[in-house]
């Protein structure tokens, strides 16, 4: 029996909730039409020889609850149950004026089907309760009225079939409820649930009072999947994610597909609950995937909001939270898990004017370079400057670059500015080679946007030839990071740059996944060691041997070393002991704008600045 109870429920239509655009429209008419037959009923009863007292009856019976369906402040249940009550007492009070003509029970058929256009079981079976009780119960005490045959000696039987007709007339209205249903409230792809579906879920548990948490999840770099592989491995990966985000749940919750590579979990729980959820998620995820263009290793990025948290508890604001959350994973490196807290959408509000006004930065002369130089660890002597970029706001001041420049990444603003950087950088190293009469080196970051971009050989020999700097003298640093995550599109790219006579640097190497071993196969002439392992020196033993590891694996290959971040002088005297050649740092000079930097070279020198380390660059995004 339970089996069978289960069959029928799940065949039953689920009676989603409508869209509160829909639903108010479809409302309003439903309104109108109970007012119009409030008045019609009215003039009915004048005609049929009734008097003031029956016609006034009628109207209150008719025109009181769709009054109160009118009310705006009420809940849609409540002024559903209003509106099928004004409709329900118009077809009784007709069936009462007309009495004894079967014709007059056709209303109930119209009615009925009216009041399914809410789409809610509620009002559709207080429709079905009143024909079998008016039927069943004025049947009984008003035979005449009610029925006009030999239904007077069985007055329940025949309310009975009457709501079996009525029933049978709605089936084409619950069918094609239903069909609705499957058709816009599953993904196409996965069949998961999607976005409407689960708003009106976590509607529903919010209503019962229980806690709900709601999981975003974004799949990390999914672009690069359809680009290397194509569309259709996308999608057959996909799948496969799919049904593992459904093994990861309890029954009760919800999995969705809420975008091309986003999905979102209802959870029945608060926030530890869903933490763990969260975390198998991200266990399940990341096991690699066997596709037919061979085996892929996918990340995600999960942002959590449970209805507990601070401010409103709505099915869009948890939803809008979580998201919130996951893009702030994303800001902190991807392939993590990150709760909503409070002031995390002042935050989101403020990154969105930002990159408003990041548009603005180059066409009004908003950005600055600061130079930062690059010196011999022996003698301290200057061989070269790198560039990178500030962002002067015109009402906020100094924008740090870890802010903007994520930013720019995301939105592609990142290759307006790296081209404009790119420019005034070897114009000005071109400036002062002449000035010194001293071949200074330049280098520039490339970002992963600009890396790929088609256009950025054109962009880097165009600089070189206005400027007049030798392309000998420029270095382009392009994060470790991103040779990993397309190493055949990157290095392509990489080796029609060295054409030009330019130098490669990997920068902050030691930080990605690729080993000490792959600098063989990378079109590379400078490793730039990462700030984090030249931080450890002098006590750090690790540190120590593994930069060792890499001053030597360098010189094999016929690589330069620079060393990134040196504070101290016990820094800068341990990597002369392991023999590294070049370095920058706060140690001899913080990035300073052009005018200082080159007073600095006009002087013979740059003074050691002595200060707090800084981080000048956010972990893997480029700065110029």
């Amino acid at each position: 029996m339970r089996r069978l109870r289960d069959r029928v429920l799940h065949a039953l239509p689920e009676g989603r909730l409508l869209p509160e655009a829909v639903w108010q429209r479809r409302h309003l008419a439903i309104v109108r039409v109970a007012l119009g037959l409030a008045v019609a009923l009215v003039i009915f009863s004048w005609l049929q020889g009734f008097g003031q007292p029956a016609a006034v009856a009628v109207l209150a019976a008719v025109a009181g609850p769709a009054g109160v369906a009118a009310i705006p402040h009420l809940s849609r249940k409540q002024r559903s149950v209003a509106a099928t009550t004004s409709l329900m007492a118009a077809s009784v009070a007709l069936v009462h004026l007309w009495s004894g003509v079967t014709e007059s029970h056709f209303i109930f058929f119209v009615m009925i089907g009216v009041v399914s256009l809410y789409q809610d079981w509620l009002p559709y079976l207080i429709a079905l309760l009143v024909v079998t009780l008016h039927h069943g119960v004025v049947g009984t005490l008003y035979p005449s009225v009610v029925f006009s045959h030999g239904a007077v000696h069985d007055p329940w039987v025949w309310a009975g079939i009457h709501a079996a007709f009525v029933l049978a007339a709605s089936l084409a209205n619950l069918a094609s409820w239903r069909l609705n249903e499957d058709q816009v409230l599953s993904d196409p792809l996965t069949g998961l649930a999607n976005r409407t579906l689960l708003e009106e879920i976590t509607h529903r548990i919010l209503q019962r009072g229980d806690a709900v948490s709601v999981l975003f999840i974004d799949i990390d770099d999914f672009k690069d999947v359809n680009d290397s592989r194509g569309h259709s491995q996308g999608d057959e990966l996909l799948l496969v994610l799919a049904e593992r985000l459904r093994g990861c749940v309890r029954p009760g919750d919800v999995v969705a597909r809420t975008g091309g590579d986003e999905f979102a979990l209802v959870v029945q729980g608060g926030p530890d609950v869903a933490r763990a959820i969260a975390g198998r998620a991200l266990s399940c995820l990341a096991v690699p995937v066997p596709l037919d263009s061979g085996p892929v290793t996918v990340r995600a990025s999960v942002g959590i909001a449970a209805s507990g948290d601070p401010g409103e508890s709505t099915p869009g604001s948890l939803l809008r939270n979580a998201d919130l959350a996951m893009h702030l994973a994303k800001a902190q490196g991807k392939n993590r898990l990150v709760a909503y807290a409070d002031g995390m959408a002042q935050a989101a509000r403020r990154r969105a004017e930002l990159q408003q006004d990041l548009a603005l930065a180059v066409p009004e002369d908003q950005l600055v370079v600061h130079y930062q130089p690059t010196v011999r660890v022996a003698d301290g002597r200057t061989t070269g400057f790198e560039a990178l970029v500030r962002w002067n706001h015109p009402a906020r001041g100094m924008v740090p670059p870890a802010e903007f420049i994520p930013l720019a990444e995301e939105t592609g603003i990142i290759t307006e500015i790296g081209r404009w950087v790119l420019r005034q950088s070897v114009a000005q190293g071109a400036a002062w080679s002449a000035a010194t009469g001293t071949p200074l080196r330049m280098a520039v970051n490339l970002s992963p946007r600009q890396l790929l971009d088609d256009d950025v050989v054109a962009d880097v020999e165009a600089a070189l030839r206005d400027s007049g700097f030798p392309a000998g003298q420029l270095t382009l640093e392009v994060t470790e990071g991103v040779l990993v995550r397309d190493v055949d599109r990157a290095v392509a790219r990489l080796e029609a740059l060295r054409a030009l006579g330019v130098r490669i640097a990997i920068d902050d190497f030691g930080t990605g996944f690729s080993g000490l071993s792959y600098l063989r196969n990378l079109p590379a002439d400078i490793i730039k060691i990462d700030r984090s392992f030249v931080g450890d020196l002098p006590t750090g033993r690790s540190a120590s041997t593994l930069i060792s590891s890499i001053v030597e694996l360098a010189r094999t290959l016929g690589l330069e070393v620079i060393a990134e971040g040196v504070e101290t002088e016990e820094q800068r005297r341990t990597l002369e002991e392991l023999r590294c050649g070049s370095a920058q740092g706060y140690l001899f000079a913080r990035p300073e704008p052009a005018h200082q930097a080159g007073a600095h070279l006009a002087t013979g020198g740059i003074p050691a600045q002595p200060g707090p380390p800084a981080i000048e660059r956010l972990q893997g995004a480029p700065t110029g």
